[in-house]
């Protein structure tokens, strides 16, 4: 009798904490709304807690939380084992009994977290930090290179012709954009600043200094440095600027009109040079931080 109140204990909990749980809900929403520092702390509270000991949402959580972390350079420097820690984590998660089911569920966030983990790395070799370049780029391939995660779930690119700029012929915004779909397929190589390859950054100061704009090399540079401008301003040739809510982490070149949905040609990890309808993607949507002009 005792022992099956046990297996009924034990089971009963199970079905709970698999099934819908508030507070498991409660760590997506957080997580999707960039507060990963509440994210980790909930986490490592439902992991001390024996009602959770069945479910592997919370370490999951955590993991997720010391990746996106890791990459602010204060908190890193005073938890130098978060990159290490998150890995372990993840792949606990992932050789779990339920591991590839919980990914399953949410390819979502783990094609996100890859894609905010190279522009990551980017910004790193582009920086100089050789080392931490090695570590970080070790970790994306050691933590998500079993994974399908070629293209964000919905990364909606368009062809060069999909997209009309109305600006009269000659004049620096068209010019802008011209240069820009020139390079459509160039791969994405990390610090990458040449039409051999782009990064985020490497590819708009390349574009723009075609047309005798000189910026800074760095995203989050090239943000701070811009005349800031409102969404309802923004025209061909202006920047679009990206946080993952650790700082500026992507710029893209507008393409699209006023009026017409935002759309911007930028340097994606996962397929170079595109078009990329903003308003369409939930990942660049939902970290869309600003815009700026270089163009007067």
């Amino acid at each position: 009798m005792k022992k099956h109140l046990i297996l009924f204990c034990a089971l009963f909990l199970y079905a709970n904490v698999h099934a819908q749980n508030p507070k498991i809900d409660k760590l997506e929403m957080l997580f999707s709304q960039k507060h990963y520092k509440r994210v980790y702390r909930k986490a490592n509270r439902l992991l001390d807690n024996p009602e959770y000991d069945f479910s592997m949402m919370p370490t999951y959580y955590k993991s997720l939380s010391l990746f996106q972390l890791a990459q602010n350079k204060y908190w890193f420097g005073r938890h130098d084992q978060a990159l290490v820690d998150a890995k372990r984590l993840f792949l606990k998660v992932k050789n779990s009994e339920n591991g590839q089911k919980i990914f399953n569920a949410h390819m979502y966030e783990i094609a996100w977290l890859k894609e905010d983990l190279i522009s990551w790395a980017s910004d790193l070799k582009r920086m100089g930090e050789g080392n931490k370049f090695n570590e970080v780029q070790k970790v994306i391939e050691q933590t998500f290179g079993e994974f399908n995660l070629a293209v964000l779930p919905d990364e909606h690119s368009h062809s060069d012709e999909s997209i009309v700029v109305h600006t009269e012929v000659g004049t620096v915004r068209s010019d802008i954009i011209k240069e820009a779909k020139r390079y459509i397929g160039v791969p994405y190589i990390w610090a990458g600043a040449s039409p051999k390859g782009f990064d985020c950054s490497g590819f708009t100061s390349y574009v723009l200094s075609k047309s005798g704009k000189e910026l800074p090399r760095r995203s989050s540079d090239q943000y701070s440095s811009s005349n800031k401008i409102k969404q309802k301003d923004v025209q061909p040739g202006d920047l679009v600027f990206f946080s993952n809510g650790q700082g500026i982490s992507h710029v893209g070149i507008v393409v699209s009109e006023k009026g017409s949905p935002l759309t911007m040609i930028h340097a994606s990890s996962s397929k170079g040079i595109i078009i990329t309808n903003v308003e369409q993607s939930t990942y660049w949507s939902k970290r869309l931080k600003g815009f700026g002009t270089y163009v007067n």
